[in-house]
């Protein structure tokens, strides 16, 4: 009988088993079809070894070595080189587990940048310390193959640090919520009578559903939520003006209805503007999660149902225009402008006059985005009364196997990605292959999410005490607060996403889908073949799986990263610092607007998790080019959500806004420059950027010429 030392000092029982499984998953990592034959005969070889030079003191490192020594030495070099990094990837993940210390020390200095939105302050500190060491916890309780597909990279699982503790993002409904009151925990929040008392407290709302969870918030319905506020303001206003009058001893027959009503009307504008300013003001500056971050907030627009909500819409989009206190960029919150033909997007719909403002906001601000109603999976909600909405990060919540149709209450649960361009490179050009490897990545990513939902429907109501406890979340009506929270798991979406669909058609093609005809058909193949998958498993699970085009922000730069190590340097494919987010053309390829949205627009339709298309340009754009974008998009397409992308740049001092190529103020000579970008969706300051992103940033190259109108490009 042979025994071997484990690292913790432990003898257990030799088991060749373990050689040969771990010889055979080394093999299946690169996709190379050993046969069983072989990977016996290279056990036995191994065994044979340690039993020529057992001792007592046989560690599991010396048998390693054997396997290691046995690979490279029977002409299975591409294993051992798999094998190799395998081990110096777990010997990485020993070190910082077993001395957390280093970690700790790290963060101590600065936060990573995954979250180009989480500040570097003593709160920022805490938590990145108390997140590092609760992935450490889900990691290591979870199944290890499952463990062992996220640390070496064939797959990611979304914000681990909160694996077990709490769920993503959630479209609030909020004029339902706010028309009832809630409870933040420290007493109870009437129902408010003023527009002012409504925007501050929608705030709140976004605050406090953020303490929550782990992802963004978005305001579902924003323009006519608020609404709901303007008239109760009008009558006091009202109330207010006459009683004036009376005191100053006017009667009734004297008094204008009139001059009252334009003056009534006169002074709610200039409450509204009060109270919108509110919001952008309190978005930037109150924290959340115990005060690393603003919050992740998102509001829809666009889409009045009434001359109140028109009159907010409106009053919104000048108060964001006007910036913050020096006219500085606001970050947040993300604003969704929803585009519909008969309602704003033709001149001689009622609302055009609000499109025209989105656009020019759009081109001094990066925001709002724009979202088409009349793209024909919008449409068919819209036409059932249902408004769709987004988010900044794009999650998109609109079907249900399990209850109402809607974006209003629900969110996404959890994310996934898979590491697309890893199976390219494996595949080797086999197109076969490939999909075989990419049934077992969505086996295995449908199997992980499960294992979240079995993990997370252990939490109860009083485990989210505002989201859950105070009915925010759809499933949360009638539940108590020691329920299980499983109710709530079935209404939101499940998502599976991919990361790099460019590069993964290098991988099999030699180019990606903006090159040619070949790998554009590949590229929506492989895609609607993800959205298939979740769609079969929707009927069988019961749950709302979803096809996700995912926003990686610092999982653009760890993928590579591992797949460099691997595989090494690849030309267009692992030869820079950054996979292309889901279905982008890269960054740095010179394609024309028209080309671009014509390309990505069919992947809209199948990522019904999450889209967006952006076009980058090269300086601020006028309305005009901004309304010629988006009103091609709209009419030409099925494309659904968009941002329009260019590099601001303001004076810290002074607030004045400068050209992309000035570094010095022409207003008050500072060199005290800010520079703003937009990552995976929302706004965010230049340095605090990832490593991947700031390469990207870097790389890319504009969609235009001086901003040609779309139809000359």
């Amino acid at each position: 009988m042979l025994y071997v030392v484990k690292r913790d000092g432990r003898k257990v029982a030799f088991n060749p088993i373990k050689i040969s499984n771990a010889i055979k998953s080394s093999a299946e990592e690169i996709g190379f079809d050993m046969k069983e034959s072989e990977y016996i005969d290279l056990t036995q070889k191994v065994t044979k070894e340690v039993e020529n030079d057992y001792n007592e003191k046989t560690s599991v490192e010396e048998i390693q070595n054997l396997v290691e020594k046995i690979l490279m030495d029977n002409d299975f070099k591409e294993i051992g080189k798999a094998y190799s990094n395998y081990r110096k990837e777990r010997t990485t993940i020993r070190e910082t587990k077993s001395n957390l210390m280093n970690a700790i020390e790290k963060i101590g200095v600065e936060t990573d940048r995954d979250n180009a939105n989480v500040g570097n302050n003593f709160s920022s500190k805490l938590l990145r310390i108390a997140s590092e060491s609760n992935k450490w916890h889900n990691l290591a309780v979870m199944p290890k193959e499952m463990a062992k597909a996220h640390e070496n990279g064939d797959i990611y699982y979304h914000d681990l640090d909160s694996y077990n503790l709490t769920t993503n993002c959630l479209n609030i409904d909020t004029g339902k919520v706010l028309k009832r009151g809630f409870n933040t925990g420290y007493g109870t929040i009437k129902p408010p009578k003023r527009i002012e008392s409504a925007a501050e407290l929608s705030c709140i709302l976004l605050q406090s559903t953020q303490n929550d969870m782990f992802g963004g918030q978005s305001h579902v319905n924003f323009d006519n939520d608020m609404a709901l506020f303007v008239q109760p303001t009008r009558e006091e206003i009202r109330s207010q003006i006459l009683d004036n009058l009376n005191n100053l001893g006017f009667d009734k027959e004297s008094i204008h209805k009139e001059q009252v009503d334009k003056l009534v009307e006169s002074k709610l504008k200039e409450r509204v503007h009060q109270a919108m300013q509110g919001i952008v003001y309190n978005l930037n500056t109150m924290h959340s999660r115990a005060g690393s971050q603003v919050p992740f907030s998102s509001l829809n627009l666009g889409i009045p149902e009434s001359k109140d909500a028109a009159l907010v819409c409106q009053v919104f989009l000048e108060e964001y225009e006007k910036g913050l206190g020096k006219g500085e960029q606001p970050i947040f919150p993300n604003i969704i402008f929803r585009v519909k033909e008969g309602v704003n997007r033709e001149a001689k719909d009622p609302y055009y006059y609000l499109f025209k403002l989105a656009c020019k906001v759009a081109g001094k601000r990066m925001n709002p985005t724009f979202m088409n109603m009349d793209a024909d999976f919008n449409k068919m909600y819209f036409d059932k009364g249902i408004i769709p909405a987004t988010m900044g990060c794009r999650t998109y919540v609109c079907s249900n196997i399990n209850g109402e149709e809607g974006p209003a209450g629900r969110g996404n649960i959890a994310p996934t990605t898979i590491n697309l361009p890893r199976l390219g490179i494996i595949a080797k050009g086999n197109i076969d292959k490939f999909f075989k490897l990419l049934d077992s990545k969505l086996d295995l990513s449908r199997e992980a999410l499960l294992h979240r939902y079995d993990i997370l429907k252990k939490l109860k109501v009083k485990d989210l005490p505002f989201v859950a406890g105070e009915k925010l979340m759809k499933g949360s009506e009638n539940l108590k607060p020691d329920d299980s929270i499983e109710p709530i798991l079935k209404q939101g979406s499940w998502a599976i996403g991919f990361i790099g669909l460019a590069e993964t058609l290098i991988a099999l093609t030699g180019h990606h889908h903006g090159e040619t005809e070949e790998s554009k058909e590949l590229g929506m193949k492989i895609i609607s073949y993800i959205r298939g998958f979740c769609d079969k498993y929707k009927e069988i699970d019961k749950l709302n799986w979803s096809c996700y085009a995912t926003p990686a922000e610092g999982l653009s730069g760890k993928f590579i990263l591992q797949d460099k190590a691997r595989f090494g340097e690849i030309k267009g494919v692992t030869d820079k610092e950054y996979y292309t987010n889901s279905y982008h053309i890269p960054v740095g390829f010179n394609i024309s607007i028209k080309k671009k949205i014509d390309i990505e627009a069919p992947y809209h339709k199948m990522c019904n998790g999450g889209h967006i298309t952006y076009i980058e340009l090269d300086d601020y754009p006028d309305e005009g080019v901004v309304e010629d974008i988006v009103k091609y998009a709209y009419t030409d397409t099925n494309i659904s959500y968009m941002g329009i992308n260019f590099h601001i740049k303001y004076c810290r001092e002074c607030g004045t806004y400068l050209a992309v190529e000035e570094n010095t103020c022409s207003s008050c000579g500072s060199t005290n420059i800010q520079g703003i970008s937009r990552v995976t969706g929302y706004l965010s300051l230049d340095e605090r950027f990832g490593a991947g992103k700031v390469a990207e940033r870097k790389d890319r190259t504009a969609n235009n010429s001086k901003h040609k109108r779309i139809y000359n490009i």
